[in-house]
C-alpha cells in the first residue's frame, strides 16, 4: 500500500498505467512457469533435434566435397545463400508447401543450421597434415576407416565448433517459427509483440526473450563439457 510519501511497500508491486495494473517482469514470470518451462523444453528440443540432423547432413556434405576445392567452393556457396534469406520469408514460402506446425519449423531450422557446420567439416578436414594420414594409409589402413578413425578425429574441434555455433544461431531462428505456429519459447513473444500496448505485453515478449538467452547459455555450457570430454588432449584448441 502507498504511505503518505507515495512510496509503495511489499514484494509484488504492480504498477498502474492508463487504469491497467502492470506486474513487474520477475513477478509475471513466477505467475507463467507452468507456460513458460514446457514452451522452454519445446524451444530447446526442436533447436537440438534440427541441430542434430544438420550435423549430420552436414558433415556428410563435407566429407564428400572436402577434396575437391571446387565442390567445396559450391558447397559453401550454397549454404551461404540459404542463411541470406531473411527468416520470416523462408516460413512463409514453406507453409503452402509444408503447413503449419512442425514442419516447416524442422526444414527452415536444418537448413539454416547447414552453413556452420559444413564449413567446419571442409576446414577441418582440409587441416588435417597429410603426413598423418600416409602413415595411416602406409600401416594398411583403407580410406573409409582413415576417414573415420583418423581424419574425422582430428577434425572433430572444429566441426563441433561448427556445431556449436549452429545451435546458437537456430535458438534464435527458432523464436521466428512461432510465427508456422512452432512451437517453443517464440509463441510468447509473437504473443506479446501482437498485443503491444495491452496489460503486460511487454512482460510476456521479455519473458520469452529472457527464456531464448538462458537456453542458449545453457547449451553452450553443455557444448563447453562436451568438448573437453570429446577432445583429446593433444589435439584441444
Amino acid at each position: 500500500m502507498p504511505d503518505s510519501s507515495g512510496r509503495t511497500h511489499g514484494s509484488a508491486v504492480a504498477v498502474t498505467i492508463a487504469g491497467v495494473a502492470i506486474v513487474s517482469i520477475w513477478e509475471f514470470i513466477g505467475q507463467r512457469w507452468n507456460v513458460l518451462v514446457p514452451e522452454a523444453l519445446l524451444h530447446a528440443s526442436a533447436v537440438l533435434q534440427c541441430t542434430l540432423i544438420a550435423a549430420v547432413l552436414g558433415v556428410l556434405l563435407g566429407v564428400l566435397v572436402y577434396r575437391s576445392p571446387a565442390g567445396s567452393a559450391i558447397a559453401t556457396a550454397l549454404t551461404s545463400a540459404i542463411l541470406t534469406i531473411p527468416s520470416f520469408a523462408l516460413i512463409g514460402l514453406l507453409i503452402p508447401v509444408l503447413g503449419l506446425g512442425v514442419p516447416p519449423t524442422v526444414v527452415a531450422l536444418v537448413l539454416y543450421g547447414l552453413l556452420p557446420i559444413v564449413r567446419n567439416t571442409i576446414v577441418g578436414l582440409d587441416g588435417v597434415d597429410p603426413a598423418i594420414t600416409d602413415a595411416a594409409r602406409g600401416i594398411g589402413m583403407g580410406r573409409a576407416v582413415v576417414l573415420t578413425r583418423v581424419e574425422l578425429r582430428l577434425a572433430w574441434p572444429a566441426i563441433l565448433a561448427g556445431i556449436r555455433v549452429s545451435t546458437q544461431l537456430l535458438m534464435g531462428i527458432a523464436a521466428i517459427a512461432a510465427y508456422a505456429k512452432g512451437p517453443g519459447l517464440g509463441t510468447e513473444i509473437f504473443s506479446g509483440l501482437v498485443r503491444a500496448g495491452s496489460a503486460n505485453a511487454t512482460n510476456e515478449a521479455l519473458a520469452g526473450t529472457l527464456g531464448v538467452v538462458v537456453l542458449a547459455l545453457v547449451v553452450d555450457g553443455i557444448y563447453v563439457i562436451i568438448s573437453r570430454l570429446t577432445t583429446s588432449r593433444g589435439i584441444r584448441v
